[in-house]
Formats: structure tokens, sequence, C-alpha cells
């Protein structure tokens, strides 16, 4: 029992230093004039979250078919009717990124900290695992500006004159999910996920002019608001196939698919002048999930090495946007591109029963690359590529290798298709707890 409130407090302080970091963080970032985030999330749906959790994100993200006992692999819901069933799994983690976006000689360093995950998972059942959380699914976070035109000077001043849009935006979309996942027979295992997403998607448009630096209200100017309240539900379905190579070794196939849909919410677009004139425009549920699939294999040797492989394929062509047009707001195709992620990554442990605390220490190491989701000004918007390195580090104890401080690091490139787009480089801290306790044995008094 000891251990157990050991346990539950170390997850308390760390979700109360996480959500300390962050807010301080993010009043520090918002008073900057670059994107808190990534400039990118003002396209679309925001900027999309990697769905990865604890172990695998070390890894590259690839979890499709890793299929392990003593922990959370909300990447394939298959993956749960393989969780202990003396045990009861919390995964909780988040990250800090430090970057640079570059467009030209220019250059502007962003930061950023957030919560990456919150999962709790059990056996409920013969051959039947739950498991419940929090994720984000996209992010909406930038500020910034573009000059759109110089003039040269009025009739009416001697002063230069400018003229500048300033863009901002916040919001995004969180997602609670449940998950169930059984185990049909000896070499199948299918599952499932319910998701409820929600959030806002909030986007403004200011022009600011300035004489001689300085800004002016003697010029009328339109200010645009896109926002919308966005609520809905998402369905991801997996399955699992191991095959035992021989006594020491294990592959295992998954495949899983995510069933895209129609968000029914409405967006707006507000029109407001300095003059106080007011038009709104609504786009009739304008937004949409993309249908998603993926497919992946891993393979176990003894307890000490896991390899796997992803390749996930998300088909955002086929989903719309608002879009502004002539005297009207309306829901099109054409923002979007379909995605593909490849993701590979390992997993050694030297020893994981030594007593040599260097031996039990899991390391990991992985590779991601996904192209682009979004089309800007008709062009392809960035595609991502990643290199991961972390370790599982087991919390102090000889006799339990289960629980451990997940700790990674990832460098994170954005590269646009065209040179007149915004590079973005970051270097991502990822920091997490998985706590795997025996909660649910039955002792015996003698």
């Amino acid at each position: 029992m000891k251990n157990e409130i050991k346990h539950i407090l170390a997850i308390s302080f760390l979700l109360f230093v996480q959500c300390l970091i962050f807010n301080g963080q993010r009043s520090m970032v918002l008073a900057q004039t670059a994107g808190t985030v990534s400039t990118y999330s003002r396209f679309g749906l925001g900027q999309l979250h990697d769905q990865s959790q604890g172990f695998s994100k070390s890894m590259g993200g690839a979890g499709i078919g890793v299929r392990i006992g003593n922990r959370v692999n909300v990447t394939n819901p298959a993956s749960y009717s393989a969780i202990d069933s003396l045990s009861l799994i919390l995964d909780v983690g988040m990250n800090a990124s430090f970057g640079q976006m570059k467009q030209g000689p220019q250059r502007m360093a962003v930061k950023n900290a957030s919560l990456d995950f919150v999962h709790a998972g059990m056996h409920i059942a013969k051959r039947l695992g739950l498991v419940a959380g929090y994720m984000p699914y996209t992010s909406i976070s930038y500020n910034f500006s573009s000059t759109e035109k110089f003039i040269a000077n009025d009739a009416n001043t001697t002063q230069s004159i400018t003229a500048s849009n300033v863009f901002s935006g916040q919001g995004g979309l969180n997602q609670a999910y449940i998950g169930l996942g059984w185990r049909v027979f000896r070499n199948l295992s299918v599952g499932a996920n319910a998701s409820f997403l929600w959030g806002q998607y909030n986007h403004t448009l200011m022009p600011d002019y300035k004489e001689g630096g300085v800004s002016s209200s003697s010029y009328s100017s339109v200010i645009k608001n896109y926002s919308a309240s966005l609520k809905t539900y998402k369905i991801d379905l997996g399955a699992q196939y191991p095959v035992r190579l021989t006594a020491q070794d294990w592959l295992t196939f998954g495949v899983t698919v995510g069933l895209g849909h129609k968000i029914a919410q409405d967006a707006t677009l507000l029109l407001y002048t300095t003059k106080s004139d007011t038009t709104t425009y609504t786009a009739s549920s304008p937004f949409d999930l993309p249908y998603t699939f993926g497919f992946g294999g891993a393979w176990q040797h003894k307890n000490t090495l896991l390899v796997a492989a992803d390749v996930h394929h998300e088909r955002w062509g086929d989903c719309r946007i608002p879009v502004e047009i002539s005297n009207g707001y309306e829901p099109m195709k054409g923002g979007y591109k379909n995605r593909t992620k490849i993701a590979m990554g390992a997993q050694w442990t030297p020893n994981p029963f030594d007593k040599n605390f260097w031996k039990r220490i899991q390391y990991r190491t992985g590779i991601n690359f996904a192209t682009p989701y979004l089309k800007i000004n008709g062009l392809d918007g960035p595609k991502e590529f990643s290199l991961c390195v972390g370790a599982g580090v087991p919390i102090i104890n000889t006799k339990n290798n289960r629980s451990v401080v997940n700790f990674g690091l990832q460098w994170l490139r954005r590269s646009p298709s065209s040179a007149s787009l915004i590079k973005e480089n970051y270097l991502v801290i990822n920091l997490g707890v998985t706590f795997n306790e025996r909660w649910f044995v039955k002792y015996k008094i003698e």
C-alpha cells in the first residue's frame, strides 16, 4: 500500500509541475510576435499531434504491431487484450519544445510546453482489456504579422505608411477515449477505441496601418474572425496476430482502421470594420475527419529486444474546410492532401531481471517521416522528419522492472515544398512516468 500511495503522489506532483510550466510558458510565448506552436496551425483543423505514448515516443511512434503486457499501447487497441491480468497501468507524459522558424534571412525562436497524454489500463475479464485516457488531437496557437505593401507617402502626410496583416489563432481539438481489446482466440486479437473530440477553432486577421512606424486609426480596415465550437466522435479499430518464430522470438502483425465522417457543427465568419459595420457568414458543417488505415509489424526477442515498423495513411484529401468566397463562407475541398507516415524504432534492455540497475534500463531509438497534410496557396505544406532517442529508467527496486520513468529527445524538422514558406526545427524533450503495479493479487492468509 505504501508503494501505491507513493506512486499516486508522484503522478499528482508531475501533473502539478507540468501545469505550472505550461501556464508560465504560455504567458511568455504569447507575448512574442511569432507562432507559439507553429504558423502551420493556422490551416485546416490545426497542427496534428503525435498519437504515440510513453515507450513508443522514442521509437519513432511505431506501435501498430507492438504487443506488451506491461504497457498501454494506444496505437492499436487490439493490444489491450495483452495487459497483465494482475496489473493496473497508469501512464502520464508531457513535453517541452524549443524551436526556430526560418523564412529567408528572418529567424524566430519559439518555445512551448504541453500535456501529452494520460492513460489507464487494466484486464477486466478473461481475454479482455480496458484502457481509457486523454490526448490532444490538434492544436491552434500562433501570432505573427506579414507586411502586405508599402506606401511611400500620403498626399496628406509626409510620414511613410505601411500596411500589414496581423494573424493570430487559438484552439484545437482535445480527445478523451475509452477502448477495449479482446483476444478472440490464441493468435488473434481485435479492439476498438471510441473517442469524444471537442474544442475551439478561432482565427483572427487584423490589418494594421502605421504612419512613421506608429499604428494609425485614420484608415478604415476590415477585421475578420473565423470561429467554431466543435464536438464530435472518433472510432478507431485494430487487430493483431502474433506468430511464434522460435521459443524465444515472436513476430506480431497489426492493422488499424479509423472511420472518417462529417463534423456536424457550423463555422462562422464575422467581418467588422473600424466604423462598427458588421457582417456574419455561416458555413454549414464544413469540417471532416479522415478515413485512416495502417499496418505494422513488431519482432520481439526474449524480453531484451523489440523492433517495430509502421505505415499509416490518412485520407485528408477527401476532407473539407470552410473557405471565404465572394459574399459567402462555404465548405470546400482542396485545403488538404492525403498524408502517409512511416515510423521505425527499437528498444533494447540488456537484462530486464538483473540486479544491476544499468542492465535493466530500456534503451530506445527511432525515426519517422510524414508527407504533408496541408495545401497552402496551392503549394504543398511541410514534410515532417524526426529522429528520436530515449530510455525507460526503472523506478529503483530490484524486484520490479515494470514501473519506469520515460525520457526522450526528439529532433523534428518541418520542410515545405517552397522556399517562400516557413521552415521549422525543434528539439522536443519528452518526459513521462509509467506505473505498473500488481493491484489485483489475491493474498492467502495462513
